[in-house]
Parts: structure tokens; C-alpha cells; sequence
């Protein structure tokens, strides 16, 4: 595909997928209503209320929110960074260089939410789960919304520079290991923020100077600026000493989120070039300050695939 013919496809789909964005405010009317309803229930005879919509897609930018996929639905992503818009037009701003994944996120339970994913960058595959333990109930309940990330990748391009010619790459050197809390607080409408201390484990190193255990504390929030955007952000610290790799930098992004019809939109700039928490937390070698900055964005298609049990004898056909 040339330049002129992905710029098209480009741009047509973002035109596309806004003009099908629909204001239901009946929707929003239906909830309200329903929520008075309840208010005016006898507290013993009331179900716990639980805040939603503490963002509203499964990614702020590269990190994962709390926010998981419902029972039965899965996620089709795909995700773009393109090269340092500081190479200017000898390669279009960095749009003629793109680092791609793609992805596919199914929700098994409510609480429960799996992904698997590609990366072109180091050949990378990837897998995870997240697990909602608490969630975040209205008035004087739970305060916030705590899930657990685990995930694993895995490096399946050639061996590293770093392996001498007389020694052998095992499998085991070629894979990493993610710890992650996500603690997230929805403190009112339009305000949203979230905080994700992070482990990364390298099984393989360049020297000994270097750390297997990459240790980071991770903030990210969302101010929604109308009922359809937002505006978002992240920032990891790597903590000094835990360093898997020299020159390293902290991945910081910002973004919008643009809401089309049920659909999240995400355009944004980073430092990172990578997508995976072990490239964007670990290996950023990019920085804001001498203007390394990419251009990129994500893209989700939603597909219902297990029928929720209150629909298994209704006669919609779209269920």
C-alpha cells in the first residue's frame, strides 16, 4: 500500500466511524430513572450501586485501565505508533515508519479478562489476564476499583547481539514477565485517575550492571472534556537502579479519546514506540525533551460472541 492510499483509508475510516456516533439521551434518561428508583428502595431490599464507566476503553494509552470486557464479548484491537515526528519530511513526520499490533481481548467473566497480541517491534507475542478484585461502589462503600494484571511476551525474533557465537539462546532467555496493580478512582463525572505500580521481569540482560527486575510506579487519568472526548494520560517512572537497559527514558503519552456510537476512538502522542508493558515501561530509549515524540493511535471492533443468559430466551435477533 502506498503513502497516498493509507492516508485515504486512513482518514475514511476515521470520517466513518464518526459520523456513526449516536446521542442516545434516552439511554441517559432510562439510567437516571433507574437509578432513583433504587435510591428510593428500602436500603435492605437495595443491590450495591457500583460506579460506572471509570474510563471507558481497556487501554488509558498503552497501560490498561480497570475496565475489562463484559462476559461473552471480545475486542479486536489494533494499535499504531508511528516514527519521531521530529524526522520531519524526509519521512513524513514519522508516518512513513509504523510499529503495529494487533489483538484480540475476550472477556470470560465479568471480573475476568484475557488478551493475546502481535507486536512488529522485536517480533513480539503476548498474552495477559486481569482480574477485577475490587470495584468501586457509590456513597460510603468501596472507594476504588483495584484489578490485577499478569502477563507474559515473548521475544521471537533472532537472538540478541548480546549472545556469544559459542553459546546457546534458550527459550526461557527469550521471555518476560509483567506484575501490575491498576488502583483507579472515578472522583466524578468528568475526572477519572489511576495508579499502577508495575514489576517487569527480563529473564535475559545485557551485563550485570543491569537489572532483571525493572521496578516502575505508573499514574494515569481522564478528564472528559464533553459527553463524546476526553482527554487522557500516563506516566511510568522507572525507579533508579532497576534498570534493564542503559539510556533509559519514562514512557509519558497524551491523548483523546474521541466516543463514536459505543466505540472509543484513541489518537495520541508518545515518547514509547512500543505497546507491550515490558517495550513502553522498560525499553523507551525516546525522549520529550530532545522532541523523540510519536504519533499513533488505537482501534477496537467489539464483537458479541456467548449471548448474555437475560437474552437466551428473548426473540432479538441481534442477540
Amino acid at each position: 500500500m502506498n503513502r497516498i492510499s493509507f492516508y485515504l483509508l486512513f482518514f475514511a475510516s476515521f470520517i466513518f466511524t464518526t459520523a456513526i456516533a449516536q446521542v442516545d439521551s434516552s439511554e441517559n434518561d432510562l439510567e437516571k430513572e433507574l437509578l432513583n428508583q433504587e435510591r428510593s428502595t428500602p436500603a435492605k431490599l437495595q443491590k450495591p450501586h457500583y460506579v460506572m464507566s471509570t474510563f471507558k476503553a481497556t487501554h488509558i494509552v498503552n497501560s490498561q485501565t480497570v475496565e475489562s470486557l463484559g462476559q461473552g464479548i471480545l475486542d479486536f484491537r489494533i494499535s499504531h505508533r508511528f516514527g519521531q515526528i521530529s524526522q520531519g519530511t524526509q519521512n513524513f513526520f514519522g508516518l512513513d515508519n509504523a510499529t503495529t499490533r494487533i489483538a484480540l481481548d475476550y472477556g470470560i467473566k465479568n471480573w475476568l479478562m484475557v488478551g493475546l497480541g502481535h507486536s512488529t517491534l522485536n517480533s513480539e507475542d503476548d498474552g495477559f489476564a486481569k482480574f477485577r478484585l475490587l470495584r468501586q461502589r457509590e456513597g460510603h462503600g468501596m472507594p476504588i476499583t483495584l484489578s490485577y494484571l499478569g502477563a507474559v511476551s515473548i521475544h521471537t525474533g533472532p537472538a540478541p547481539i548480546i549472545i556469544p557465537a559459542d553459546k546457546t539462546y534458550y527459550f526461557s532467555n527469550r521471555l518476560y514477565f509483567t506484575n501490575q496493580l491498576l488502583i483507579a478512582r472515578k472522583f466524578n463525572q468528568w475526572l477519572s485517575l489511576q495508579f499502577m505500580p508495575t514489576i517487569v521481569h527480563y529473564n535475559l540482560i545485557d551485563s550485570s550492571k543491569n537489572s532483571n527486575n525493572v521496578i516502575a510506579l505508573g499514574a494515569g487519568g481522564r478528564i472528559k472534556l464533553s459527553n463524546r472526548i476526553a482527554l487522557t494520560g500516563e506516566y511510568f517512572y522507572v525507579i533508579p537502579g532497576t534498570e534493564s537497559i542503559n539510556n533509559i527514558h519514562n514512557s509519558m503519552s497524551v491523548g483523546i479519546d474521541i466516543e463514536t456510537g459505543g466505540h472509543v476512538f484513541q489518537l495520541h502522542f508518545t515518547n514509547s514506540n512500543g505497546m507491550t508493558e515490558r517495550t513502553f515501561i522498560g525499553e523507551t530509549t525516546d525522549s520529550w525533551a530532545q522532541g523523540q515524540i510519536h504519533f499513533g493511535f488505537n482501534i477496537s471492533r467489539v464483537f458479541t460472541i456467548a449471548k448474555p443468559k437475560e437474552f437466551k430466551n428473548s426473540r432479538n435477533n441481534i442477540w
